[in-house]
């Protein structure tokens, strides 16, 4: 996420960006530890007037994880990049290898498509969302399990979510979303506009 966060910066914004370990446990404990800590380091500083999210895929989950649970004063707008909002069939047909859990982890198993995986039972969101999906693919075995547009790993229509405020499609795969110079372009105009940028 340097990119994006480099850009974030020159456009004025403070950036926090978090590294985490998102194969060494479930989508909860994820959430509870590191969001709850990153807050709890915002909140020792000078309060700030809003508090922006920008995820990439499981971390979209998370912040979804942590905000149905949590109150944050300050939530601004969140931008999700290919955010597996409905899980993965990729998940589905993979999660019981053991190489899946050991490259994925707990939480990466948690991301079906079933009505019981964690990103389903959810529901609905309650805040401001941008989500950006890709329709482009680089791996051709994960594409075959998936129906329709996909970036290689969660469809164009399982990154929607109810609730949600916007979404766009992109020509940008999975793995580099985040790098995609329309993709910045257009969460930058979303954290400041509330909308993305329509042609």
């Amino acid at each position: 996420m340097e990119k994006m966060s480099a850009s974030l910066v020159d456009a004025g914004y403070e950036v926090t960006n978090v590294d985490y370990p998102s194969h060494s446990a479930s989508v909860e404990e994820l959430s509870e530890t590191i969001l709850g800590a990153t807050l709890a380091r915002l909140d020792n500083k000078d309060s700030a007037a809003k508090i922006h999210f920008v995820t990439h895929s499981l971390g979209g989950i998370l912040v979804r994880q942590y905000l149905s649970r949590h109150q944050v004063p300050q939530l601004g707008r969140v931008v999700m990049l290919a955010p597996p909002n409905q899980g993965s069939e990729v998940v589905d047909k993979l999660g019981d290898l053991k190489a899946f859990e050991w490259i994925n982890g707990p939480s990466g198993k948690e991301l079906g498509t079933s009505p019981e995986s964690v990103p389903n039972k959810l529901g609905p969101v309650h805040f401001e969302l941008g989500v950006i999906a890709g329709d482009r693919s680089i791996n051709g075995i994960n594409s075959r399990m998936i129906p329709g547009p996909d970036d290689g790993k969660v469809s164009v229509e399982r990154t929607k979510v109810q609730g949600m405020k916007e979404h766009i499609t992109l020509h940008a795969t999975h793995p580099y979303i985040m790098k995609n110079r329309e993709a910045i372009g257009q969460t930058v105009f979303f954290l400041g506009n509330g909308t993305f940028q329509h042609r």
